[in-house]
């Protein structure tokens, strides 16, 4: 079966103009050409589409996109791990949108804020327990009492910082790159100013042991499927992790 351009501009919510465009850069051609100059595509096509698609949600340019789709990757394996990231993402956003209702409602009857469910969207209480097991209890008392202090604009702001921080990691690990490139470095000194600016950890303590911390965690983003989730799962994670290792080893 074969959709037209049109038939697919339509499906997908973009324009025949732009898969134009990735016909004339190779990255989507069609499956076919009719006698009257019209492309049309196949489920092949549709399947690669689909990927393209993901991929510019993650914030890949087209020629990083490119590279991506010629990896000796099946398209089962590929749309697994966009399949996490989105799992992951409508989450996030599902949390987002019951705090948001739940504040929407305190205001219209009337009633008071209730600031502990806010912000559910970014839940830092969930890794107490862990904190203090690895950093002692000083660790998450200084950490906690840093994120009630933020306003609400202050804590948007992080929260987004967050999540770019770990939209660009997946995007990296998904475009090929080598933990050890300049783009990956770059991304590593982001996240360790990233870890810098939480008061309580090794990152952020005069004196503490930056760099074991920073290769620990990358190991824990590994070995703990919660973490890798938001590096795209394990591979992700396991970039990221070498990304950290190179950046600690060459800097701290």
């Amino acid at each position: 079966m074969e959709w037209s351009i049109q038939q697919i501009a339509k499906l997908a919510g973009t324009t025949s103009r732009t898969l134009r465009h990735y016909d004339d850069i190779g990255l989507l051609p069609p499956s076919s050409i009719g006698h009257n100059g019209y492309r049309y595509y196949d489920e092949t096509a549709l399947l690669r589409l689909q990927r393209i698609l993901l991929l510019r949600e993650l914030g890949l340019a087209l020629p990083q996109i490119a590279e991506v789709l010629t990896r000796p990757t099946s398209e089962e394996t590929a749309l697994e791990g966009h399949l996490a990231w989105l799992r992951q993402e409508q989450e996030r956003l599902a949390r987002q949108i019951v705090s948001v209702e739940s504040t929407i409602d305190a205001l219209r009857g009337g009633e008071r804020l209730m600031a502990e469910n806010m912000f559910d969207g970014f839940d830092h209480t969930q890794y107490k327990d862990e904190v203090e097991d690895r950093w002692g209890k000083d660790a998450y008392t200084r950490s906690d009492a840093w994120w009630r202090g933020m306003s609400a604009d202050e804590k948007s702001a992080w929260q987004a910082r967050t999540t770019s921080l770990g939209r660009d990691w997946i995007a990296a690990a998904e475009s090929g790159i080598a933990p050890d490139s300049d783009e990956a470095q770059t991304l590593a000194r982001r996240h360790v100013e990233w870890l810098t600016g939480i008061p309580g950890t090794p990152a952020e303590t005069p004196g503490g042991d930056v760099k074991g911390y920073v290769i620990g965690l990358g190991e824990m983003y590994v070995g703990d499927p919660r973490f890798a989730k938001n590096y795209g799962g394990t591979k992700g994670a396991e970039f990221v992790r070498d990304a950290l290792r190179a950046y600690a080893e060459a800097n701290l």
